[in-house]
């Protein structure tokens, strides 16, 4: 990934439990958090349930920097709890954006996670403050919760306020809802973005961004939640709830597949890893090359460059080394900062790459710099060649459904051609995965995936305010 710069940041990560008896449920949503945390690095909170009492904590920074054995310990018992990573795309960066957000009301205490971005946040936000509402972040998390708790006023059950609600949310939201005595799982009718459930050994029921985080916890997968269903978590099992469901087409995000979710996650039974094999070998028939070895870009290039090497029978070996010790969120002030930080995050195996014509793949290409630099780098280390190949197509339009991407003029390819860009990077070749290859890449046919940020097909009404900021400009005007 294009990284150390302005790039695609991953999205946010939920994980829930319901568990069969009270015990220190917040520790367990630790460790599935943890092994999220690849799909936000800003913030993170927890909110535990006993008997209907809700205790949080979050705050900004890594899961290991905001919940030490003492903050875990002062969360306590209960038979509920849900958790959040964060990188925002509505919203700022502060402390009051982190998750859960929690809404105290009459009616119940509600706490909401939540994965995705509203296409229709600035009208909803703009009607709820004509009826009264008062907000206390700048996310559309809170949106939702205002949403939920307005119809709960209107109907008999949480439930059909859940239902209520999906009318009126408009764009990509993956849902854990926790009330006094139930959890509920909720994903946008088109299911841009993942949501899974599975069971441990003990019986609790665990929700999930990704199954990797179910692995994490002992869990066994059960099944995705569809596209526009409700599953409700109850002392008298699990209810689903259909009515939403086949209301519009289906559209994963197809970068889900690509960058986002970790390798060894799965999503409607997909291996992540298999797609990104898959993707190198498409490129290795798309963009043939005679070199002597293919290394990727650690760690989003690994599986793209082990596909290249095994469809075009080229070696694969590592060929560069990433400091694991600095963030992915790593960003420095100024170009040449920038330029250095890549030195700092990536160094070359020169034994791996000294006199060789070499094969480098990464999973995308946003402004450019990092890629040019680990060229550069590579070619310092005594590469002969080298041959750049992306398991991305081309970024040409912004995404209003949860990444970072709010902008055509901060991505290179709106500005220059192929082979511009190759000469601007400093490659001897350069490929893309072609688009018609990215409905292919899960090996599932017959489903539906979003690929606007490649094609410009958006499956939602565009919303005509979409800057990440928009809330707090207007707080100030």
């Amino acid at each position: 990934m294009d990284s150390c710069e302005t790039h695609i940041h991953e999205e946010c990560g939920v994980f829930g439990i319901y568990a069969a008896n009270p015990f220190h449920v917040g520790n367990t949503v630790y460790y599935g958090l943890y092994a999220l945390q690849h799909r936000g690095q800003e913030s993170c909170g927890i909110t535990v349930s006993n008997r209907g009492k809700f205790v949080t904590h979050k705050d900004l920074g890594l899961v290991s920097e905001v919940f030490t054995p003492a903050r875990l310990a002062e969360l306590g018992e209960g038979e509920m709890a849900v958790g959040h990573v964060r990188y925002g795309t509505t919203g700022n960066s502060g402390r009051e954006n982190a998750q859960p957000i929690v809404v105290s009301h009459f009616t119940g205490n509600l706490a909401t996670v939540h994965n995705g971005n509203l296409t229709n946040a600035a009208e909803l936000r703009r009607e709820l403050e004509g009826r009264g509402s008062i907000f206390h972040t700048t996310s559309d998390t809170e949106i939702i919760s205002y949403v939920l708790t307005q119809e709960r006023l209107e109907t008999n059950t949480p439930e059909d306020a859940v239902l209520r609600a999906m009318n009126r949310l408009k764009g990509a939201y993956s849902l854990i809802l926790m009330l006094e005595d139930k959890l509920i799982a909720v994903r946008d009718k088109s299911g841009f973005r993942p949501l899974c459930y599975g069971r441990n050994e003990h019986g609790d029921y665990i929700i999930a961004s990704e199954t990797c985080a179910l692995s994490s916890v002992s869990a066994e997968y059960i099944r995705d939640v569809e596209p526009g269903e409700v599953v409700v978590f109850d002392k008298t099992g699990v209810h689903a709830i259909k009515d939403n469901c086949g209301k519009a087409p289906e559209a994963m995000c197809i970068f889900e597949y690509i960058y986002f979710s970790r390798p060894d996650s799965r999503i409607n039974g997909n291996s992540i890893h298999h797609a990104r094999l898959r993707a190198g070998r498409f490129l290795a028939k798309d963009f043939p090359v005679e070199a002597d070895i293919v290394i990727g870009v650690p760690d989003s290039g690994t599986d793209g460059a082990i596909g290249y090497s095994q469809e075009s029978g080229i070696p694969y070996d590592i060929g560069l080394i990433k400091n694991k010790y600095i963030g992915r969120t790593f960003i420095s002030p100024g170009q040449k900062s920038r330029e250095n930080s890549v030195r700092i995050k990536l160094n070359a195996v020169q034994e791996t790459v000294e006199g060789k014509r070499v094969v480098l793949v990464d999973d995308s290409i946003v402004r450019s710099t990092t890629i040019a630099r680990t060229v550069a780098i590579l070619r310092e280390a005594g590469a002969t060649q080298v041959h750049v190949r992306v398991t991305a197509p081309p970024f040409l339009n912004p995404c209003y459904y949860g990444v970072d991407i709010d902008s055509r003029e901060n991505l290179i390819a709106c500005k220059y051609t192929i082979p511009e860009i190759c000469q601007l990077i400093g490659a001897d070749s350069l490929g893309y995965l072609k688009i018609e290859h990215l409905s292919e890449l899960p090996g599932a046919p017959g489903r539906g995936y979003c690929t606007a940020c490649f094609t410009g097909e958006y499956k939602t009404r565009i919303p005509e305010e979409t800057k990440r900021d928009m809330f707090e400009l207007s707080e100030k005007s």
